[in-house]
């Protein structure tokens, strides 16, 4: 009787794992651990972020809420190709000897910037733009003051701020998750999952 029983559960095996293209002997191995004499599997998970939904307290504020998540669809992109661009920019001047040399590759990578980035930031709108500049804040740890002021000097800072002051945005504008940008953080977290 038991072999009977045996040999049904080994052929319902072989064909469900037939049924799905794998061979049963085939299978997962983990590391174990022996706890008191005990061998328990050792794996690591991912991590799982939680975000409850934004709970709104007005129309208006649900209008807001997705006029931020176009900008912000529009906008994330660019400034992590900023910071990844940056960071490759700073690797690069790391290995630089002289400042002539470190002068030149900056205008050099300017050019290529402008040359590749140009046409589709001048499509942006006014709150796409100011949104800009507080994502490249959050990406790169620094104001687009700070940065425009390290790589081209304080008089291009300057006059770049005036003229972003013009339009009504500011760079020296910080990115400040815990009040200002808890939206703007919570639908950035909505996006990386994928859920927006």
């Amino acid at each position: 009787m038991r072999w009977s029983h045996f040999l049904i559960l080994m052929s319902f095996m072989l064909l469900s794992f037939g049924a799905a293209g794998q061979n049963p002997l085939d299978g997962y191995y983990l590391k174990g651990r022996v706890i008191d004499g005990d061998t328990i599997a050792n794996v690591l998970l991912d991590e799982v972020v939680v975000v409850p939904p934004w709970k709104f307290k007005s129309e208006r504020e649900y209008k807001r809420y997705s006029r931020l998540v176009r900008n912000i669809k529009k906008t994330l992109p660019y400034a992590r190709i900023a910071a990844s661009k940056l960071q490759m920019i700073n690797d690069s001047l790391h290995q630089l000897k002289t400042d002539k040399e470190r002068r030149q590759y900056v205008r050099e990578a300017e050019k290529q910037l402008f040359a590749e980035f140009e046409a589709p930031l001048r499509k942006l709108t006014f709150s796409q733009g100011r949104m800009l500049i507080r994502l490249i804040d959050r990406e790169t740890g620094n104001t687009s003051y700070d940065l425009i002021k390290d790589y081209k000097g304080g008089v291009s800072a300057f006059f770049w701020q005036g003229v972003a002051r013009l339009f009504g945005a500011n760079l020296k504008d910080e990115y400040c998750p815990e009040t200002d940008d808890r939206m703007v953080e919570h639908i950035i977290a909505l996006i990386d999952m994928g859920l927006l």
